[in-house]
């Protein structure tokens, strides 16, 4: 009863900010920590007035990735100073020289301590002393790494596309000369490719995961044998013909080829045959292997399967047990491998009986956040995608997802998290998940949570997409950065100066209004993304206006205008001003909003179908939320 008062009191509550008679306060914090500038107590100048005397050592022979690290600390100094530093090798220094001492070299036992155990895989440190810079990584990566921040935090540069760099200019290059710092990431796994990005870009934003690219000029990257929807492949399809029993089972007892019956004691072999050959056969370098089912919930309901799930309490249990045999039965062949599987779907949740863990060397990729509302906290919302009971929208209910993975957490020595942080439904719109990013993100960290791979952005630049996946992009690396510091910096470069502040209004406003009258999940078919009185409205086109009309230039005032985009198709959806049913321009507005889309490169708005490029084969008295 009183939980049913409460969830009344909340949908009242929403209704008096739908209707604008209680204003929902914009005051919105994006990060838990203030960033400190760095300092400089003592300076130490690289280049002053244009002249610079030191040079860039490695060792002798260095890997391709400490020979991209020094060649990108050469190329971005001379960006700086038009000084180019040049590079020696360890045996052709001469001591007396000042010097950035790059990766692992028999000099730095002179200089400081550095234990490589202890900073671990892509982390580094960097020591300076008035004379020397170190930058050494606990492995090659690792150290481009600490080249990479040690440009864009001491030198001022960014990364913040794979379009956009931005580089200060200065006839001076100077950093502390008593710095003695040890960084290491949040995530061993880090994965965001967003838009464009290529192997530079992923590096200079310390993601270490590309999938298919091993890219050893930076360090390599974590790849994938088979990745994804993989038991069609090593349990095929053609199999069933002749053994059907290799499949799931229907209710009704028939079977089908949407799922492969992992407890099938015939299926192990087959699978494990496949694999093994396509291991022997991949030439990336690949340290990971996945087994994904098919995007369904035809999961099989024969006797040995129901058995298992009714014993471990979840449908998750045949998946983890099938993981483990495949897993130690090509151990001994492929040591040094990962063995992940889907949480996914039927399988997202862990097993009760928390006695059932993966082996050490299996990983589940946890796909809850699927499910999740991105408006509030996950240690706090229990609205899940889907459920649209009154209580499960106003009522105060049980965060299930967050307590599912602290639980896979105790089942397993590595996690990775599989997220999606747009709406791919409704793609183009405005997705409101801007302040529930960094709580989300250290949650998971907290609790124990190895690797995070993000599938971002939807094969265009709308919905604000691109500060996205910059902002993760750091997240993933230091989950305690300051994202109000980094949200400001991409901003202004992106935007411009002048339209930054009414940017960032515009994210407050809708971030508030989503929070205070719906939850943003990332499949939803709701257009409406969340409600907003007209004098909400009202301020949104305001800002947009000055935002459009700002001194900028012509790439940034592109940019806004891709963004606007989201508000526009909003807009239309819901009928609002020029696209409303009394409007004589309603057609006309709609066929204008499609123009637009195609001149700014957003193909669709849904991820399930382009915008036809043919124009007469859109009806324009169709909201375009059915433009697919």
């Amino acid at each position: 009863m009183i939980q049913t008062l409460k969830a009344v009191v909340s949908f009242i509550e929403v209704l008096l900010f739908v209707a604008g008679i209680i204003p929902v306060s914009t005051d919105i914090k994006y990060s838990n920590t203030v960033y400190e500038p760095i300092q400089i107590t003592e300076p130490m100048y690289i280049v002053k007035d244009g002249v610079s005397d030191f040079v860039i050592v490695t060792a002798d022979e260095p890997d391709e990735c400490i020979q991209t690290a020094a060649n990108e600390l050469q190329t971005y100094i001379e960006k700086i100073s038009g000084v180019n530093l040049p590079q020696v090798t360890e045996s052709e220094f001469v001591s007396s020289k000042n010097a950035i001492i790059i990766g692992q070299t028999a000099l730095e036992q002179n200089i400081t301590e550095i234990n490589r155990s202890e900073i671990g895989a892509d982390g580094f440190k960097l020591y300076s002393d008035g004379t020397y810079l170190l930058i050494a990584g606990g492995d090659s990566r690792g150290t481009l790494y600490g080249v990479y921040t040690f440009l864009e935090e001491y030198l001022g540069i960014r990364w913040f596309t794979p379009e956009l760099e931005v580089v200060p200019e200065s006839n001076d290059v100077i950093i502390d000369a008593n710095i003695d710092r040890t960084v290491q990431p949040s995530f061993s796994i880090r994965r965001n490719s967003c838009m464009g990005a290529n192997n530079a870009h992923r590096a200079r934003n310390k993601i270490n995961v590309s999938f298919w690219e091993n890219a050893t000029e930076y360090g390599g990257a974590l790849t994938f044998v088979l990745w994804d929807v993989t038991l069609p492949t090593l349990v095929p399809d053609s199999l069933f013909a002749d053994h059907p029993e290799y499949f799931a089972m229907n209710p009704d007892g028939s079977r089908t080829t949407d799922h492969v019956c992992l407890s099938n004691p015939d299926v192990l072999p087959i699978a494990v045959e496949k694999a093994r050959e396509e291991m022997r056969n991949c030439e990336r370098n690949a340290k990971h292997i996945h087994i994904g089912q098919k995007d369904n919930s035809n999961y099989c309901h024969c006797e040995k399967c129901e058995a298992l799930y009714e014993k471990y309490g979840s449908i998750s249990a045949p998946t983890l047990i099938f993981t483990n045999a495949f897993a130690d039965a090509l151990d001994e062949e492929f040591p040094d491998f990962m063995f992940t599987f889907y949480a996914y779907g039927e399988t997202e949740r862990p097993p009760t009986d928390l006695s059932l863990k993966c082996s050490p060397n299996v990983a589940p990729v946890l796909c809850g956040l699927h499910k999740a509302c991105r408006s509030h906290p996950l240690t706090e919302c229990g609205a899940q995608d889907g459920n649209e009971t009154f209580m499960n929208l106003f009522g105060d209910n049980e965060p299930t997802i967050a307590q599912d993975f602290a639980n896979w957490v105790k089942i397993a020595d590595t996690t990775y998290i599989y997220d999606y942080t747009i709406n791919f439904l409704n793609s183009t719109q405005f997705f409101s998940n801007f302040e529930t990013m960094q709580p989300t993100m250290k949650y998971m960290h907290d609790i124990g949570i190895t690797g995070y791979i993000y599938n971002c952005g939807d094969g265009h630049y709308a919905a604000f997409n691109e500060l996205r996946n910059y902002l993760l992009c750091k997240l993933q690396w230091d989950v305690d950065c300051d994202v109000e510091y980094h949200m400001t910096d991409f901003l202004c470069a992106y935007y411009g100066e002048e339209a930054a502040p009414y940017i960032r209004e515009i994210l407050d406003i809708q971030t508030a209004q989503i929070k205070a009258t719906a939850h943003a999940f990332d499949f939803d078919w709701h257009y409406q993304s969340g409600f907003y009185p007209f004098y909400t409205v009202d301020r949104l086109d305001y800002l947009w206006n000055k935002a459009l009309k700002a001194d900028i230039t012509d790439e940034q005032r592109f940019n806004v205008e891709v963004a606007n985009l989201s508000w526009e198709y909003f807009k239309a959806n819901q009928f609002i001003g020029k696209y409303s049913f009394l409007s004589p321009l309603r057609l006309k507005a709609n066929e204008d909003l499609y123009d637009e889309f195609r001149a700014h490169g957003v193909d669709r708005v849904s991820s399930f179908g382009l915008i036809p490029s043919d124009k007469s084969e859109i009806d324009f008295m169709l909201r375009p939320f059915n433009w697919k």
